[in-house]
């Protein structure tokens, strides 16, 4: 199932997507699609609606350097444990949103990643009964300022601007997330090319280790890190994220405050 989050005319609502192409249709969720959704018999042809981000989380936990060549790109080395930290909620935009660059953050990366959805409340999951909390998978990308990063000595203020962790199209529910594809290209030119089979640490471990911190909500999204070839984007670039068997997300970039 894919589960996505609109704006229509009749105002905003989470939906399954059924179908492709100009044949797509997005029928009506009642309250949220947690669980068993329940459908209001309401539905709207794709092109009619507008894709907003698939879910407004609590919170969004990032991973990072969870990819070994990624690691060595930033001139570290592969932690032994996954290394997390928080995104802002305010940071989430949908798809075809613009990516605001701050006027005083230069350079500013793309992070094209592959994000788990959480489904139901969950502390202390162990690594092998994870999938049963997980929602489903959507695309996102970490946008960070370098400078700010190198700056402050940590990453909160680098990575939690307004607009930057675009998510979207829609959450794939039975996604197999073990190897599959992720692509980043930047106005048409692949920047990254990897697979989330080169993981460090899998699916499982990341909702272990992430729900030992803290209680995971329904909605909350965990970004699983990006491969190597990060690099920056600018003012009137176009930014697309492929994962295999869920679609692309596209962002356009704009530098904020720019007449």
């Amino acid at each position: 199932m894919r589960l996505g989050r609109i704006a229509s005319p009749d105002g905003v609502a989470f939906v399954s997507i059924e179908g492709d192409g100009p044949d797509a249709v997005c029928k009506e969720i009642a309250e949220h699609p947690f669980g068993n959704p329940n459908f209001t018999g309401r539905s709207w042809p794709l092109a009619d609606v507008r894709l907003l981000a698939p879910i407004l989380a609590s919170k969004v936990i990032a991973v990072g350097k969870n990819y070994a060549a990624h690691a060595e790109e930033m001139g570290g080395v592969a932690p032994e444990d996954p290394v997390i930290f928080l995104k802002p909620n305010t940071a989430i935009i949908g798809p075809n949103v613009p990516i605001q660059l701050p006027a005083d953050a230069d350079p500013v990366h793309h992070e094209g990643e592959l994000a788990i959805v959480i489904g139901r409340p969950c502390k202390d999951v162990p690594a092998a009964r994870a999938a049963e909390f997980i929602l489903g998978y959507t695309i996102g990308n970490d946008v960070s300022a370098r400078d700010q990063q190198r700056k402050d000595g940590q990453w909160m203020r680098a990575k939690g601007h307004d607009t930057f962790c675009p998510l979207g199209p829609w959450i794939v529910t039975d996604l197999d997330p073990s190897d599959v594809e992720l692509r980043t290209e930047v106005n048409g030119q692949v920047r990254q090319r990897s697979r989330t089979s080169l993981l460090l640490h899998d699916i499982g471990r990341l909702v272990e280790w992430t729900s030992a911190v803290m209680t995971l909500l329904p909605g909350d999204v965990i970004l699983t890190g990006t491969p190597e070839g990060v690099g920056p984007i600018e003012d009137g670039d176009t930014v697309s994220i492929t994962v295999e068997g869920i679609g692309t997300l596209t962002n356009p970039v704009v530098r904020k405050g720019k007449k």
